[in-house]
């Protein structure tokens, strides 16, 4: 029978010291998710499946050496996380997966199904790829090299999940127990026999070019041989952690880990083919430059807004058309401060401390020493003020139209060229360049530019 590993996360020694994760409601989330998993590991050892309870001390990067040294074929792994919003309204239950992975995204559905059975109190938030999180891609989903889901239990910052999360602990636990208990199965159906060794061969289609070589199914994911990402022009010296094995006596790279490095990456279930596409349209040195030029159109832009809220344009119909416009008139890239857009306000959800009839797309603040964020009288305007405040940061060129902007005087000129530049100082997240610039790469592809 396969081996479950169970992580919690949060908790072990990161740069900064010790990482307790989201706090709120005098908890954190390192202690609920430790608290949960010791309840599922249990609960899961009651069934007589054998269960990893990782070590709580490790870093991110330790607890996926920790199982990759010890997993094998039929093994899975899971870790559980509880989320955390700027707003206490944003609730739900979620499960991630390794982007473009069919298998993978089914296996979270018997998780979250597990989970909600138990739970039905708590809202479905799906199960999504990890391109649609945050940093647009979870090391944890990538860098296991059994097959791994990141569970998002609930969020810390709700206070009905948190009393639902800390008065129905063993619920929770129970849930998730037996989706894991149905994912184990599902990944070792027939437990006693020997493993194949044989993974199934797949095609390769390069630049629309058929590629003789095959490659390899591992888990549901596809590996290429190493020798074709010398055809693609990628150095992979300095990115330790793309995925490799050793496969009679080929080394193989997983295929979706070349997304980072500006490849398009699909496969066709039917044909059984992974196509690879390295001919950009949009130019890999400009990608993160914020004073540069846009590329998509606005039917492409509209496009993405709808796709990831369906309700987005119902208030605002010519935000793209006023973002191309804005950005296009004082040389910042549109396509940035779009996606910007994006990432602050949820696909124009917004639902923070920011209302929408603000018209502040950005997170602008206001000053005097005002506790409110600032107020635009138009969305024109509104977007103006962000294209102003990211030129500020960006260049050291006058703005060609007025000033709206009211903190366009107390930026430092000059300081933030690329989008991780802005990490810290448009926002404490240490992560919000990482996040814009997976917001970006998801525009691309969306758009089919990437």
């Amino acid at each position: 029978m396969g081996r479950i590993f169970i992580s919690a996360a949060h908790g072990g020694r990161e740069v900064g010291g010790v990482d307790p994760g989201s706090i709120a409601g005098g908890t954190t989330e390192a202690r609920e998710m430790i608290l949960l998993r010791d309840l599922i590991v249990t609960e899961l050892r009651s069934r007589s499946f054998d269960v990893f309870s990782v070590p709580d001390d490790l870093s991110a990067a330790d607890t996926i050496a920790w199982i990759n040294s010890r997993g094998r074929r039929g093994d899975v792994a899971l870790e559980v996380h509880a989320d955390s919003a700027s707003s206490p309204t944003v609730r739900g239950a979620s499960v991630f997966h390794i982007a473009n992975n069919n298998e993978r995204k089914s296996n979270g559905e018997l998780l979250l199904v597990g989970l909600l059975r138990r739970v039905p109190q708590l809202p479905n938030r799906g199960v999504r790829p990890d391109t649609d999180s945050g940093l647009g891609r979870l090391a944890f989903c990538r860098q296991i090299t059994i097959p791994s889901l990141l569970m998002q239990v609930a969020f810390l910052s709700s206070p009905e999940d948190r009393a639902l999360l800390q008065n129905r602990r063993r619920d929770f636990a129970l849930g998730i127990a037996d989706g894991l208990a149905s994912w184990s199965r599902v990944i070792d159906p027939n437990p006693g026999t020997p493993a194949d060794p044989n993974y199934p061969p797949i095609n390769i289609n390069i630049n629309g070019q058929n590629y003789a070589e095959q490659g390899i199914l591992v888990n549901g994911n596809a590996y290429i041989p190493i020798d074709l990402v010398d055809r693609l022009r990628i150095d992979l010296s300095k990115a330790p952690n793309v995925n490799r094995i050793t496969y009679r006596r080929v080394v193989y790279v997983k295929a979706v880990e070349l997304r980072d490095f500006n490849v398009s990456v699909t496969w066709d279930a039917a044909t059984r083919t992974v196509t690879l596409r390295s001919n950009l349209v949009v130019c890999p040195g400009q990608i993160d430059r914020i004073m540069s030029n846009g590329t998509t159109s606005e039917v492409q832009m509209q496009i993405f807004l709808r796709n990831n809220n369906e309700n987005a344009l119902a208030q605002f119909p010519d935000i793209p058309k006023l973002y191309r416009e804005e950005a296009s008139a004082e040389g910042v890239n549109y396509d940035i401060a779009f996606c910007q857009m994006c990432v602050e306000t949820g696909f124009l959800r917004f639902g923070g401390d920011i209302k929408a009839e603000q018209n502040n797309f950005a997170g602008l603040g206001s000053i005097g020493g005002a506790t409110q964020a600032a107020t635009f009288p138009s969305a024109r305007i509104g977007v103006r003020a962000h294209i102003q405040h990211l030129k500020a940061y960006a260049s050291l060129e006058p703005l060609v139209n007025e000033v709206v902007d009211p903190r366009f005087r107390f930026v430092t000129r000059g300081v933030a060229t690329k989008i991780d530049d802005l990490s810290g100082r448009w926002s404490a997240d240490l992560n919000y360049g990482a996040k814009i610039t997976a917001m970006v790469k998801r525009l691309y592809e969306s758009a089919g530019l990437l």
